[in-house]
C-alpha cells in the first residue's frame, strides 16, 4: 500500500468507525422496538444490498416482478433517487424519469400494464398511499429498501456483487458498505450477482465459509444476459444491429453513467468493433455540454460504420433529453440486460429462486 492510500486510510478509518457506531445503535434501537416498525397485512418484498451501488438492483427487481406478477398484484415502491419532486407520486403515463427517477420509470416503462409503480421518500406512507390508490394490490415490492428498517418485510433480498463482496470491504466512508456483514442475518436469501458464467467449485466453497449464513438462509448465484440492440429512437432507425455482425472496419462510442461499466465494456469489447468510452457519474444528468462532447467522439472515430451503444439504464435519460443531438439519433442503440441464475451453482436438492421466495413468502420467517 503506498503512503498516500495509508494517510487517506488514516484519516477515513476513524469516520468509518463512527459512522458503524451510528447504524449500530440505530439498529440496536429497532430490535429494542424503540424505533417501531410497520407490519402491513399483505406481503412486503425487500430488494436492498449492503454496498453502495453497482450490485444489480434494478435488474434482480425487473426479475422478482416477472417471478411474482402472474401470482400477485404487485405495487413497486422505491424513492426515486436523484428526482426533481418530493412526496407521493404514483407513475403513469406522463411520468417523466425527472419525476420519479430513472429506475422506476424504466419499470413503468416495462411492466406498467402489469403492476403499480410509485415512489415516496417515506415508505410507511407511500405503501399505504398505492394501497388506497388501488385495494387490489396484494403484494409490495420495495426497491432498494433493505436499510429502511420502519417497514417490516416478509422477505428480504440482499444483493452482493462477485467482483466486490462484502466480507472485503469496510463501512463508509472508507469502503462502500452500509451495514456491516452481520447485518446479512436480518436477509431471507443473499443473491451473488454479476458472476462469470463459470465459477470453480473452490471459489463457491470460499464465499459460503467468508458469508457464514444460518441454515435458514440461501444463497443464488447469478449472471447478466445481454439481449441485442435496441434502437433508442426506433422513428430514425431504418436497420437492426447485431454486435456479432460487426467488424474491425466498425466503430463503437460506448456511453455507461452506471455505477460500475465495466461488465458492461467488456461484453462490448468482445466483439470486432474498435471500442471508445465515454464514461459519466452514476445517475448523471446529461447536459448540452455533454452531448456536444459526445458529438466530437463520435466524429473523430474511425470505421466503416459507427455507432453508438450505452445502457438501458442510461437510455432512459438520453431518451427523454431535448439536448440530444438529431444527426445522431439513427446510430444510437441500447443494450437491455436481464437476470439469470446458475443453478449448478447452488447444493443438490436446492429450490428454484423463484419457488424459494414464493415459498418464504407464503409462510415469512417470524
Amino acid at each position: 500500500m503506498g503512503r498516500n492510500k495509508l494517510i487517506e486510510k488514516a484519516m477515513l478509518l476513524p469516520m468509518s468507525k463512527l459512522y458503524g457506531m451510528g447504524v449500530a445503535v440505530r439498529n440496536r434501537m429497532f430490535e429494542w422496538h424503540l424505533l417501531k416498525q410497520h407490519k402491513f397485512d399483505i406481503p412486503v418484498v425487500v430488494v436492498g444490498n449492503l454496498s453502495v451501488g453497482g450490485t444489480g438492483k434494478t435488474p434482480h427487481t425487473e426479475y422478482v416482478i416477472n417471478a411474482l406478477r402472474g401470482v400477485y398484484r404487485i405495487g413497486v415502491l422505491s424513492r426515486g433517487y436523484k428526482r426533481n419532486t418530493r412526496g407521493f407520486i404514483m407513475a403513469n403515463k406522463h411520468s417523466t424519469p425527472s419525476d420519479i427517477g430513472d429506475e422506476p420509470y424504466q419499470m413503468y416503462q416495462k411492466y406498467g400494464r402489469h403492476v403499480r409503480v410509485a415512489v415516496c421518500e417515506d415508505r410507511c406512507k407511500g405503501i399505504e398511499e398505492m394501497m388506497r390508490i388501488d385495494p387490489a394490490i396484494d403484494l409490495i415490492l420495495l426497491d432498494d429498501a433493505f436499510q429502511h428498517r420502519y417497514v417490516r418485510p416478509s422477505l428480504s433480498i440482499v444483493l452482493m456483487e462477485w467482483n466486490r463482496p462484502i466480507y472485503n470491504d469496510d463501512l463508509l466512508p472508507l469502503g462502500r458498505l452500509r451495514e456491516p456483514q452481520s447485518a446479512l442475518n436480518r436477509a431471507d436469501v443473499i443473491v451473488v450477482t454479476k458472476c462469470p458464467s463459470e465459477i470453480r467449485p473452490m471459489d463457491i466453497r470460499l464465499i459460503y465459509e467468508h458469508l457464514n449464513l444460518f441454515a435458514y438462509q440461501k444463497l443464488y448465484f447469478s449472471h447478466y444476459v445481454y439481449g441485442n440492440p435496441v434502437s433508442l429512437y426506433p422513428d430514425e432507425t431504418t436497420y437492426v444491429l447485431n454486435l456479432s455482425w460487426l467488424t474491425k472496419d466498425d466503430s463503437v462510442l460506448v456511453i455507461a453513467g452506471i455505477a460500475n461499466p465495466k461488465p458492461f465494456v467488456r461484453y462490448i469489447k468482445r466483439h470486432q468493433a474498435s471500442v471508445t468510452v465515454k464514461q459519466f457519474a452514476d445517475h448523471h444528468n446529461f447536459t448540452r455540454k455533454n452531448f456536444e462532447e459526445i458529438k466530437k467522439l463520435y466524429d473523430k472515430m474511425p470505421g466503416r460504420n459507427k455507432y453508438i451503444i450505452t445502457t438501458e439504464k442510461d437510455a432512459v435519460r438520453i431518451a427523454n433529453n431535448p439536448y440530444f443531438p438529431h444527426e445522431l439519433k439513427a446510430c444510437t442503440f441500447y443494450i437491455p440486460i436481464k437476470v439469470e441464475f446458475l443453478p449448478y451453482a447452488m447444493p443438490s436438492g436446492t429450490p428454484s429462486f423463484d419457488k424459494e421466495i414464493r415459498s418464504i413468502i407464503k409462510s415469512p420467517r417470524e
